[in-house]
Formats: structure tokens, C-alpha cells, sequence
């Protein structure tokens, strides 16, 4: 079990006896299964866990032209939260495999916990992450604005953003990508085009997310390999 008692809550990742064939949806369900039992050995080099935009990716970005050139595997499910999310991870998901880079984004469908609550639930995340695969780094994406018009979640995930890469600072293993490419106008609006209901971003929308985690990507694993190649400033 992992607990983070950051931000004022205990984030407790507790093993229950769940079968997961009642826990994920059929279409990835039967091939999660055998991944999770070792009974399938994935050569993913790049594992991406999220509450579901990675599962939107697949749709997207995660095609042939750019993801599947670098083995990366998608353990996004559209219907989870963090602590969904947390509970996967510590029962099988980083188990029987050693990819070399895991990415994480978490943390948006936490609306009902405050900034300091969700940022809890990612530093556990990252910590469970280290500990069970200490050779991965580990790449966290941060929350993208939300809402048409200015609002309090809106805040809330800019200040989440602001207390994680606080947080991840000098950590030798993780590091934060501010995925956000400018989503919100100078009237402080977000476009319909790039958010069709303005939380979930369209295919528009992933295209410069993606394209800037990709790009991050290929600097990681060239490090891997010992090219030397820098890593990107943090976004201030």
C-alpha cells in the first residue's frame, strides 16, 4: 500500500479482490487481462497511464504516425479518476514489464478535491511509479485549462500545475510537461474547435499536445541512449 498524506488527504492505493474483467471495458479488457497476469510480455517501451485522455489518444495521436514508432502502450480507461487510477497500478499494471518511460496524466476529474488534494494524488502516483519501476522515468503532463469562461476549476488546475512542478523539481526521475499550448484566448475563452465540450479536448485539440510530447519523448529516449540530448526548458 502507498499513502501520500500531502494536501491534507491520505491517498491509500488498497488491494481488493476485484477481478479485473469486471473492471475494464471489453474492447481492451481480454488484452489488459493477459498483460497484467504475465501471461502476455508487452515489449512497450513507453507505458502512458491516465484517467482517460490517453484512451482519446488512441484515437489520435497514439496511431501508427507518431506513438507506435516508439512502442508506446496505452493504460488509459475513460471512465477512471485518480485513485482509479492509483489502484491499478498497484494491482498489476507494473508488474511483468520494464518500459523505459512511463507517462502520467492524472488528476483533472478530481473536481470534488482541492488543489492541494489532487496534487497528493500525483506525487503518490510518481512515488508508487519510482518504487516499482525504478529505471522508468517518469514524464507528468499537467491539467489543462477547463470551461468555456473563466471558472474555479479553471484555477484550480492552473494551481495544481504550479504545485506540482514545485514539487517535481530536481527529482532525478520525474519530470512535468506543461501540455497546455495556449488553449485559452485573450478574452479568456477556450474554443469549441479545440475542446468540443470544452473539457475534452478534438482531435484539433491533441494535435499540439501530442506533437509536444512526442518531441519529449524522442529527447528522453535519446538520453537512454546516451546521445546526450538536452531536455527542453520548463515552461515558466
Amino acid at each position: 500500500m502507498v499513502k501520500s498524506d500531502l494536501g491534507g488527504l491520505k491517498w491509500a492505493v488498497i488491494s481488493l479482490q476485484i477481478e479485473w474483467s469486471e473492471l475494464l471495458p471489453g474492447h481492451i479488457g481480454v488484452w489488459l487481462i493477459d498483460i497484467l497476469n504475465g501471461t502476455v510480455n508487452s515489449d512497450g517501451e513507453i507505458f502512458c497511464f491516465s484517467e482517460g485522455d490517453c484512451e482519446l489518444c488512441t484515437e489520435t495521436c497514439f496511431s501508427g504516425k507518431l506513438f507506435s514508432p516508439l512502442h508506446a502502450l496505452n493504460f488509459g480507461i475513460g471512465s477512471d479518476s485518480m485513485q482509479h487510477v492509483l489502484w491499478r497500478l498497484e494491482n498489476g499494471e507494473l508488474e511483468h514489464n520494464r518500459p523505459k518511460i512511463m507517462v502520467v496524466w492524472v488528476g483533472t476529474k478530481n473536481h470534488g478535491h482541492t488543489a492541494e488534494q489532487v496534487t497528493g494524488g500525483i506525487k503518490a502516483t510518481v512515488e508508487l511509479v519510482n518504487q516499482r519501476q525504478p529505471q522508468a522515468r517518469i514524464m507528468v503532463l499537467g491539467l489543462l485549462p477547463r470551461g468555456q469562461h473563466p471558472n474555479p476549476l479553471r484555477e484550480k488546475n492552473r494551481w495544481v500545475n504550479e504545485l506540482v512542478r514545485a514539487a517535481l523539481a530536481g527529482h532525478t526521475q520525474a519530470h512535468f510537461l506543461d501540455a497546455d499550448p495556449g488553449f485559452v484566448h485573450s478574452d479568456g475563452t477556450i474554443s469549441h474547435h479545440d475542446m468540443y465540450d470544452y473539457l475534452h479536448l478534438s482531435c484539433l485539440g491533441y494535435t499540439p499536445v501530442c506533437r509536444a510530447l512526442h518531441s519529449l519523448l524522442l529527447r528522453l529516449l535519446a538520453q537512454e541512449q546516451g546521445q546526450g540530448v538536452p531536455l527542453p526548458e520548463a515552461t515558466p
